[in-house]
């Protein structure tokens, strides 16, 4: 009862019951990342008149995080490429990293140099500073 409820009410936990409607209904599964996404079209490429293009969509595998997303299904969702990964020989780029989550709001977050939250001391202030005052 409880998954139902969370399906049914929540998005941020994979896909709400809605969704899995409408991608049962509608859609057409294009493929899968290393991740555990699912990545789906509208059945057989048919182009939705009400965007002019067909409608792509991705079923996150576990929590909604759109980070998640690799660079080559990313390219495929946003209409940037028409050929989606798994019908191509893609070959990551060699400047692209392997995928790191989103850790904002949590302690692994990045604090930089002088933030409050970081274990440091702010530096000395060098002097070289010199108060703005108007009529100047």
């Amino acid at each position: 009862m409880k998954n139902f409820l969370l399906r049914f009410f929540t998005w941020w936990n994979s896909q709400t019951f809605g969704t899995q409607l409408w991608t049962s209904l509608y859609g057409e599964l294009v493929g899968q990342d290393e991740l555990g996404n699912r990545y789906y079209r509208t059945r057989g490429g048919k182009i939705d008149p009400t965007l002019a293009m067909q409608r792509r969509w991705v079923i996150y595998n576990g929590v909604t995080e759109a980070s998640s997303v690799p660079p080559s299904w990313h390219g495929w969702l946003h209409h940037t490429v028409d050929t989606p990964p798994t019908e191509e020989n893609y070959q990551p780029r060699p400047w692209q990293k392997p995928h790191r989550p989103n850790l904002t709001g949590t302690p692994a977050a990045h604090r930089p140099s002088g933030s409050t939250l970081t274990q440091s001391r702010r530096p000395k202030a060098t002097g070289d500073y010199k108060a703005w005052t108007p009529g100047r």
